[in-house]
C-alpha cells in the first residue's frame, strides 16, 4: 500500500508563501495521479490541485486559481504545492491523495492519503 506524508505547513502573514510536499514510499509513484484536497471547520473536503502521472495535465479549483501551482518530482517521489499570496480564507488541514490511473477531482476516487498538515493564514 502506498504511504503518503506531508510536510511544509505552518503559520504564515497574509500575502506570504508556503510550499508543501508530499513524499511517497512507493518506486512506481510515476503511475499514480495525485491531489491536493483541504479542509477547513465546518466544510467538505474539496481538491484544491491535481496533476497527472506524467505531469502533463493539472486541474486547479478556481479559489486558488492564479496563487498555487502543483508540481512533481517521479524520481524523488514528491508532489509539490507551492502556495503564493496566502489569504487568511486558505487556513485548513491539507492533504495529499493518490490513485492510479488518470487525474480526478473526485474525493471518492482517491485510494491513498496522508494525514494532513496545518496551514495558518493570519490577517
Amino acid at each position: 500500500q502506498v504511504q503518503l506524508v506531508e510536510s511544509g505547513g505552518g503559520l504564515v502573514q497574509a500575502g506570504g508563501s508556503l510550499r508543501l510536499s508530499c513524499a511517497a514510499s512507493v518506486r512506481t509513484f510515476s503511475s499514480y495521479a495525485v491531489g491536493w484536497f483541504r479542509q477547513a471547520p465546518g466544510n467538505e473536503r474539496d481538491i484544491v490541485a491535481g496533476i497527472s502521472w506524467s505531469g502533463g495535465s493539472t486541474y486547479y479549483a478556481d479559489s486558488v486559481k492564479g496563487r498555487f501551482t502543483i508540481s512533481r518530482d517521479n524520481a524523488k517521489n514528491t508532489v509539490y504545492l507551492q502556495m503564493n499570496s496566502l489569504k487568511p480564507e486558505d487556513t485548513a488541514v491539507y492533504y495529499c491523495a493518490a490513485r492510479r490511473g488518470v487525474l480526478s477531482t473526485r474525493r471518492e476516487e482517491y485510494n491513498y492519503w496522508g494525514q494532513g498538515t496545518q496551514v495558518t493564514v493570519s490577517s
